[in-house]
């Protein structure tokens, strides 16, 4: 497959470059002065794990379904007290507790006595891919005395009656539900405690429980994991059955009971953020896809850009997934927000090289975001509004078996700013600003909810629309200017999972539109894309050894492409006296279509402490008839050195096509371009110093080959004339470096982490004697520190700052300006290439959350303080136009943002 890049075409267009820097200073300064989008999102966990496995997915929660009691220790009985004891316990397939141990002990024998309890607790099994499967689950065993004299005593019982308990005579029937979000709180525990010969209610799926009781007054009690403890009071009749609804309100300070199902560990880096993990990263405008940009490997990248620079390839060598489908772009233009409303988050995967033999058709990196199922339990909806966009999502069951969820959203600072722009007759004001729009709707059917399933799946539709578009007023009107750019995508994916035993298979169809324009002046351009792709993904545990992965990932491209562009040295005339002069065009109009077809196998191999994944990838691609092969071995390693310590790494072959406008033919590219190559390789040591805090250390080697580079070289035709190519496959590149990434994981109270990437990126021209020179997105630097503290009362603070080494620029060492009359400019003298460099950039931004909490719905309230100390960056810098005098353009300055967020 053609690479695409109509979205952005970054040669045919090049003449459009001046007008994309214009347009990002010029949008940086009008959303300086409004600010950025500022939304919410939940959770604060960063999972790092490693790739090339299939990583099961928790289909189905274990379910409590013997709960037994322990017996209270008697010299704690004697002193009245109570204990809640933490552990880790085991819960095998079969629903049993072959093995638990205690998190936090507390003494006075509470701990033995719920380890004894625990072991006894029968569960209906944890479901991996629909399969029963042994789960680790952290569980919070609670003490509580049950007196009769908690101030309420149950009915005495009748005269004549047996001296025995008399039987249950009422009935409390109701359903739990988490307060703020309306979830149904499934397998807490709900007691009477002043009635303790009854037996304790279980909450099912649906949050809903029936408990027997005696007439007369009941303390009723409500045990739910990462929940508070509920206490309320019901007074019943005989014979009465009485229903409720009882809000529990969720912990704010850590949780009791996470599930957590064992993956495998293998070498390559894949950084992992959840959706329900994540927390209020600040500077990230909560957007959960830019917490990426904090990582070790990941340069900062140009003022507002979106772009990722990961590892020194270029932006366009780091392909983005969603759901296992390519898109074109991640952000919004402008450095908006990521294309994917947040609350469809499941699971991002972040590659930052030496990913799997499932992925190709990328030399850099790659990142995988993954959408969740709508709601099984009831109705959910988010609505966010701030002042450059507003969004709405909503998801809700339409039968025990399928679910529908569904996002839009809108930007509108492109209609706001006008509005308080200046509107002078002389002068006015011309910008250009970003509009955008996209839109998820997802359907998911099969797999009952509670029951096991062998297949699921799932149809989910989405796009995005963006243009910056010249907005002018006042005077500005008056001007003859003329820029207009556009791109847009839509997809549609089918997801079908099936799993039987241990062999899982998953089928992903999709088909795919494009559409990308720009015009400016004169010129115009245009390319509409076509796509039919499909994957199959096959996974074989052929015992406790060797699993073997396989599958084919195929797509089918058509782009119709046209641009009406000025002939190259083509005459000026006037078309009536007194104009300006015009530049004769030309209209270019051009059909490619192209095939990829790709082949991969993995398996893992375990010898003792030693794992080992050899990978391949083959491909055949069709390229407008010219036909391409590549062959990518890949090997993955990782030895347990201790039970807390592990070595890793990683050695292979990675390919890129080339774009589809390079290889148009002569002047505007070149129709023999091969595959961009990519020689990668790591090696890394991870350590554990506690159960929160640790350590990974990766460096890397990186050598990039037969990239596209322009000027091509000068060839002779047959006819004797000579032609010089406009690109070739002659680019060589390089980056090595090293990324540390010290964590503090999720505890009751804080998360953090300390990345640090040490790196060089370098490139050059093959076969020529220049030496490497930096590339323009070389940054030796880069430290992030990032922190967030849980306080009382649904209070959260976090901070980040950040320290890169400013990017590289070529000096100007002419000490004078030069007029030349016949190119009607003035000469400069520039020094050795990327010798010089900006000013290195710092910065530290602050967030404070506060969250409100009523019984059916809850409010977010946040303060993101974008460089708080106001320290004066660079982003970069130009000259008059006589050369004489230099000017930097700034960054962001002081920039609070206060956002507002309603769920239910």
């Amino acid at each position: 497959m053609a690479r695409r890049r109509f979205y952005a075409p970054r040669r045919l267009l090049s003449s459009a470059r001046p007008l994309h820097d214009a347009a990002v200073r010029l949008l940086a300064a009008c959303l300086l002065v409004l600010g950025l989008p500022a939304g919410a999102y939940e959770g604060a966990k960063v999972v790092e794990v490693d790739a090339g496995v299939h990583v099961p997915v928790l289909t189905k929660a274990p379910e409590l379904l013997e709960l037994v009691d322990a017996d209270y220790p008697p010299d704690a009985l004697a002193q009245g007290l109570t204990a809640s004891v933490r552990m880790q316990i085991t819960i095998g397939a079969d629903g049993s507790v072959p093995d638990a141990e205690v998190l936090e002990a507390v003494g006075h024998g509470f701990d033995e006595a719920a380890l004894a309890a625990v072991k006894r607790f029968r569960f209906s099994p944890a479901e991996l891919d629909g399969t029963p499967a042994a789960v680790q689950v952290e569980y919070t065993y609670h003490f509580v005395l049950r007196v009769a004299d908690a101030g309420v005593e149950p009915e005495a019982p009748d005269a004549g009656q047996d001296a025995g308990p008399p039987p249950p005579n009422a009935k409390l029937l109701g359903r739990l539900v988490s307060r703020g979000s309306r979830t149904r709180i499934e397998g807490a525990t709900v007691r009477c405690t002043n009635q303790p010969d009854l037996i304790d209610a279980l909450s099912n799926a649906e949050g809903f429980f029936e408990l027997p009781l005696h007439a007369g007054p009941c303390a009723v009690q409500v045990v739910a994991s990462e929940h508070e403890p509920f206490l309320t009071t019901e007074k019943l009749e005989r014979g009465e059955q009485r229903e409720v609804v009882y809000y529990v309100r969720p912990k704010t300070q850590g949780y009791e009971t996470v599930v957590r199902a064992e993956r495998e560990k293998k070498e390559v880096v894949r950084r992992t953020l959840d959706r329900n993990e994540l927390q209020k990263i600040p500077g990230s405008f909560g957007d959960p896809v830019r917490v990426i940009q904090n990582f070790p490997g990941v340069a900062r990248a140009p003022f507002l850009s979106g772009q990722l620079i990961v590892r020194g390839a270029q932006p366009d060598q780091t392909l983005t997934f969603l759901d296992g489908v390519e898109i074109p772009i991640l952000y919004h233009l402008g450095g908006g927000p990521s294309v994917v409303n947040s609350e469809f988050l499941d699971r991002i995967d972040f590659f930052p090289g030496g990913f799997g033999a499932r992925y190709g058709r990328a030399v850099g990196g790659v990142i995988d975001v993954a959408t969740r199922k709508g709601a099984t339990d009831t109705y959910h909806g988010v609505a966010k509004i701030d002042l450059q966009d507003t969004s709405l999502f909503f998801e809700a069951p339409i039968t025990d078996s399928v679910s529908v969820a569904a996002a839009v959203r809108r930007s509108y600072i492109d209609a706001l700013l006008p509005l308080v722009l200046p509107k002078d007759p002389e002068g006015g004001s011309l910008l250009i600003l970003p509009r955008y729009w996209d839109y998820q709707a997802r359907a998911d059917f099969g797999g009952k909810r509670g029951e096991p399933t062998r297949s699921t799946g799932s149809v989910m539709a989405f796009g995005s629309d963006d243009a910056l578009q010249l907005v002018a007023t006042g005077g500005g009107r008056n001007r003859d200017v003329n820029v207009d750019f556009h791109t847009t995508f839509h997809r549609v994916v089918g997801t079908w999972n099936y799993r039987e035993g241990n062999v899982s298979l998953k089928t992903t169809p999709y088909l795919g539109y494009d559409l990308g324009t720009l015009r400016f002046g004169a010129s115009s351009v245009r390319a509409d894309e076509y796509e039919v792709g499909l994957r199959e993904d096959l996974a074989v545990e052929v015992n406790s050894h060797l699993t073997v992965r396989a599958g084919v990932d195929t797509v089918f491209d058509r782009i119709a492409g046209s641009a009406e562009l000025p002939v190259l040295s083509g005459n000026q005339y006037v078309p009536f006296p007194g104009a300006e002069p015009k530049v004769e065009s030309q209209r270019v109009a051009r059909q490619l279509d192209s095939f990829d077809g790709a082949i991969f196998l993995e398996t893992d191999l375990k010898i003792g402490k030693l794992t080992l994944t050899p990978g391949l990838r083959a491909s055949h691609a069709l390229l407008d008839g010219q036909t391409r092969h590549a062959f990518d071995p890949r090997l993955w390693a990782r030895y347990e050195l201790l039970e807390s310590t592990a070595l890793k790494g990683s050695i292979g072959l990675y390919t890129q096509p080339p774009s589809a406008t390079d290889m148009e033919p002569p002047p505007f590219g070149t129709p023999s371009l091969t595959h961009e190559r990519a020689f990668q390789s790591s090696l890394g040591v991870s350590h554990r110093f506690t159960d929160y805090i640790n350590v990974d250390l990766t460096g890397f080697y990186n050598r990039r080959f037969e990239n596209v580079s322009s000027p091509g070289p000068t060839v002779t035709n047959p006819d004797g004339s000579v032609t010089s190519q406009r690109f070739a496959n002659d680019g060589l590149g390089r980056a090595y470096g090293l990324e540390v990434m010290l964590r503090h994981e999720v505890s009751k109270r804080f998360f953090g982490w300390v990345a640090y990437t040490l790196a060089r990126s370098e490139e050059r021209t093959a076969g020529s004697d220049k030496p490497y020179v930096l590339t323009s997105f070389d940054q030796t630097h880069i430290l992030t520190v990032v922190g967030s503290v849980r306080l009382p009362y649904g209070f959260e603070i976090g901070s980040r700052f950040r320290y890169v080494t400013g990017r590289p620029k070529s000096p100007l060492v002419t000490g004078y300006d030069e007029y030349r009359a016949d190119a009607n400019s003035f000469a400069i003298k520039l020094g050795a290439s990327r010798s010089a460099r900006v000013k290195d950039f710092a910065q530290l931004d602050v967030r404070i959350d506060k969250t409100f909490q009523f019984d059916s719905w809850s409010l977010g309230l946040f303060l993101d303080v974008q460089n708080i100390l106001n320290i004066k960056n660079v982003e970069g810098s130009f000259y008059d136009y006589r050369f004489r005098q230099e000017y930097e353009v700034p960054g962001i300055p002081f920039l609070p943002i206060l956002g507002v967020k309603g769920s239910f």
